[in-house]
């Protein structure tokens, strides 16, 4: 493909002012803070992001939590490649499964309090910079834990300290709370074509 001498200094100025805007607004951001970040929503992706996130954190040396609400004993990839970090990241897998396996909801309510306690103890540690409570919206949305209770304790954690939070169904008080908020959307997924859970993509 060739661009013509015309077409070159056409792009050239259009990129000189769309760079002049984009220049002004980063410029007009100050602010600096811990964000509580929801992932949510039907699609596939809301821990595989809050995942990928972490690895960004490692990057820049920063400690990093994970309390994982639901999902239990799975032998998972990214567990398996973070254990690399070594002190660098906590990782605690508290649930017991989802709610379908358990089938007892006494059991499931005192797995998501200790996990909860867990979140809490990772949130008092000055020396972490990011936590992502994984699944803890499947939690909250069948009343394992007191809404309220978890939406003040998410706002008040210090001023440095990142907070992601996954799964389906975020409560609209979480939504308000909260300074990032992305919805998965399922536009198409493999398991309504009969494909299976796989490794190194579903876990």
């Amino acid at each position: 493909m060739t661009i013509d001498a015309d077409e070159a200094a056409r792009h050239k100025a259009k990129m000189e002012k769309r760079k002049a805007v984009q220049d002004a607004e980063v410029a007009g951001k100050t602010i600096e803070k811990g964000l509580l970040i929801v992932n949510t929503g039907p699609g596939k992706g809301k821990s595989t992001a809050a995942f990928g996130l972490i690895l960004r954190a490692l990057g820049h040396g920063w400690r990093v939590g994970v309390v994982q609400f639901i999902k239990g004993a799975w032998a998972t990839g990214e567990r398996k490649a973070l254990d690399a970090f070594g002190d660098q990241i906590t990782w605690h897998s508290m649930g017991e499964g989802f709610t379908w396996e358990t089938q007892d909801k006494a059991r499931d309510i005192a797995a998501a309090g200790r996990a909860f306690e867990k979140a809490k103890e990772l949130m008092a540690d000055e020396t972490i910079r990011l936590i992502v409570l994984d699944e803890l919206n499947i939690a909250l949305r069948y009343d394992y834990l007191p809404l309220d209770e978890v939406v003040a304790t998410l706002a008040a954690r210090r001023d440095d300290l990142h907070i992601v939070v996954t799964g389906r169904n975020a409560k609209p008080e979480l939504i308000a709370a909260a300074d990032l908020v992305t919805e998965m959307t399922l536009v198409k997924h493999h398991f309504a074509a009969g494909v299976k859970a796989q490794a190194g993509i579903e876990f």
